[in-house]
């Protein structure tokens, strides 16, 4: 049963999100988990005044995802920050060029979910991963999101991240805070949560 998870990060956040919804995938037995980023299209010089440029070279080493790939999985869990309300261009840049898998029906019955971060507490979030999964939908895929099961996305000690749609973290409006423990955990669950549903799907198919 092999997962996928495909990201955007420019400053590392999503990143580290990515590393925890892999740690929990991988704890389901059988579970065959890669990590992959999308293409950069921000010109390098820009990168560079950002500070982007340094930041991503923790993550320089993980393969850059193409849209072929996606098939071999069986779930597909993607990782996108918010840009106002929406995914990221780098995200919906690399999703426009799967019209040939919708042409073949590549992605029906395939798991999808989504995870994101905000600048803010109230910075899109779910609308980000609620409008990420019209795309999603649209491939066929079958939705998974972060159940009330996980019960730290209630928590009323700390401003988080994180609602039923997916795991979510907070950056902060300078880029400073990195994802909290809690975060950590929410999106170790959304891995480990979606890992199990595509494994119990595989076996019913191979049944």
């Amino acid at each position: 049963m092999k997962v996928q998870i495909i990201f955007y990060s420019m400053y590392g956040h999503i990143f580290r999100m990515a590393e925890a919804v892999a740690e929990g995938a991988r704890s389901v037995a059988g579970a065959e988990v890669g990590l992959f980023r999308v293409p950069e299209l921000v010109p390098d010089e820009v990168l560079e005044k950002s500070g982007a440029k340094a930041a991503q070279q923790a993550f320089a080493h993980v393969p850059v995802a193409k849209t072929e790939q996606l098939p071999e999985a069986d779930a597909i869990i993607f990782g996108t920050p918010t840009r106002f309300g929406n995914m990221c261009a780098q995200m919906r840049n690399f999703l426009d060029q799967t019209g040939g898998l919708w042409m073949k029906g590549s992605l029906i019955g395939k798991v999808g979910s989504v995870f994101t971060s905000s600048a803010t507490q109230h910075g899109g979030q779910e609308s980000t991963i609620l409008s990420t999964h019209i795309t999603l939908l649209h491939q066929g895929m079958v939705l998974v999101g972060l159940p009330y099961s996980e019960k730290r996305q209630m928590g009323m000690d700390e401003i988080l991240g994180g609602s039923p749609y997916g795991a979510a973290t907070i950056a902060g409006g300078d880029g400073s805070r990195m994802p909290s423990p809690v975060e950590i955990e929410m999106a170790k669950f959304q891995g480990r949560h979606v890992a199990e549903i595509a494994s119990a799907l595989a076996r019913g198919r191979a049944a």
